[in-house]
């Protein structure tokens, strides 16, 4: 059934503006991750990954209005993928043409574009677990089919009325299964494609650019958490406020974790614990109470510190994106199960979600297909890349300025 309509209407203004705004916020998440992941790799490398996440917003973007929102939002018989035509270039669409996914009174452009921002920053979060160790010409084609053939269609399956476990009643409010399930099983896969890096242990070089860029983080998750409400009502506030106090509780947490393995307190051991809050919380912002969602903080917090320890032992994802966006995202989608609540979700635009074992099971089944079609499919797009170009970086520059090297640019004198 197609969800979109061209009917004389009187578009509402201030749900159009509020979403326009959260579509910038979201927008500006990007240059955001790009100064975090930055800050925490070598400074001879840090052009290299800020381009990555650059580069999605131009690309991304193209092929977002070629194909990407029709696979995603186009209407479909098989619940799986979106017709690919029925959207592509915004066929079928007008500035009269109506978003009718709820009753928010909103342009189908205004949705285009506030989506847009979500399939940019998810095949940048991958960057993280390579760093160091991929050409960009082999990460272009990565990108270019990662998105098509993973991100589009679990955007479909879950966030389009016509996917299979959006009918089946799995539950995703702004992305933990869509966004950091598939992101953060692709990292993982990612990283032992390439291996380990042979340039020693992390240099986090410049903590301030870490600050900045968590700081960019954090502000625009309220855009990414709250505008998926897609309007302005009682939701849109409370998924504002559990963003908020997930990512506190998660943050104090992980700074009590470090303290009792014997650490010392650090800015950048916060800043990851509140990235952690705010992944862990995004599949259950506008379905849990207040309450529950420090609990959910809490527990996500624990679940990805401990996570990051595990990876480090044997496999090489640079910056833990695996441990802190994949697990945080399959924990707070399966603690939707746990802690959605009717009071909290009743009055939106989104089904009403109430907690329970078979919620649970819902939530589960969808992390695990969106888990293991990330994986297997990261692994054979990594692999057809590598027989077009080489995916790893040649070996003998490893250790050099690989900015310079690669790019023949360099952040640093």
């Amino acid at each position: 059934m197609n969800i979109f309509t061209d009917i004389p209407i009187i578009f509402d203004a201030s749900n159009v503006a509020f979403i326009l705004l959260c579509s910038s916020l979201v927008m500006l998440m990007t240059p955001g991750l790009a100064f975090f992941y930055g800050g925490l790799v070598s400074r001879k490398s840090i052009v290299t990954i800020m381009l990555q996440c650059f580069i999605s917003m131009s690309w991304t973007a193209i092929l977002w209005f070629a194909v990407g929102y029709s696979l995603s939002f186009a209407p479909s018989s098989n619940g799986i993928i979106g017709d690919p035509f029925y959207y592509a270039f915004l066929n079928n669409v007008s500035p009269q043409t109506l978003y009718a996914g709820n009753q928010a009174g909103v342009p189908l452009l205004v949705h285009f574009v506030y989506q847009m921002m979500f399939a940019i920053i998810t095949p940048a979060l991958i960057t993280g677990a390579f760093a160091h160790r991929v050409n960009f010409s082999a990460y272009m084609i990565f990108l270019t089919l990662w998105t098509l053939l993973v991100y589009c269609p679990f955007v479909h399956m879950i966030w389009s009325q016509d996917g299979v476990f959006a009918k089946w009643g799995v539950a995703d409010f702004a992305g933990g299964i869509v966004v950091h399930a598939t992101a953060g099983l692709a990292a993982l896969a990612s990283a032992i494609y390439v291996g380990k890096r042979m340039v020693g242990k992390r240099e986090d070089h410049n903590i301030p650019f870490v600050a900045l860029g968590a700081g960019l983080l954090w502000f625009g998750w309220y855009g990414f958490n709250a505008g998926s409400e897609f309007q302005i009502n009682t939701i849109t506030v409370s998924a504002f406020v559990t963003t908020d106090i997930s990512a506190a509780f998660a943050a104090i947490v992980w700074l009590l974790l470090d303290k009792m393995r014997g650490g010392t307190i650090k800015l950048s051991s916060f800043l990851t614990g509140a990235v952690a809050g705010l992944a862990t919380i995004t599949p259950a912002a506008g379905y849990v109470s207040i309450g529950s969602s420090a609990l959910i903080g809490i527990i996500g917090s624990i679940v990805c510190y401990y996570s990051v320890l595990l990876v480090r032992r044997y496999i090489d994802d640079a910056l833990d994106v695996f441990a802190v966006h994949g697990m945080g995202g399959i924990t707070g989608s399966i603690l939707v199960g746990v802690f959605a609540s009717l009071v909290w979700s009743q009055s939106g635009s989104v089904k009403p979600i109430d907690s329970g074992v078979m919620q649970v099971v819902k939530q589960s089944c969808a992390v695990l297909a969106a888990a293991g079609w990330s994986f297997v499919a990261t692994l054979i797009i990594l692999k057809l890349a590598d027989m077009i170009t080489p995916v790893k970086i040649n070996k003998d520059i490893v250790g050099d300025d690989l900015d310079q090297k690669l790019l023949g640019e360099s952040a640093y004198d």
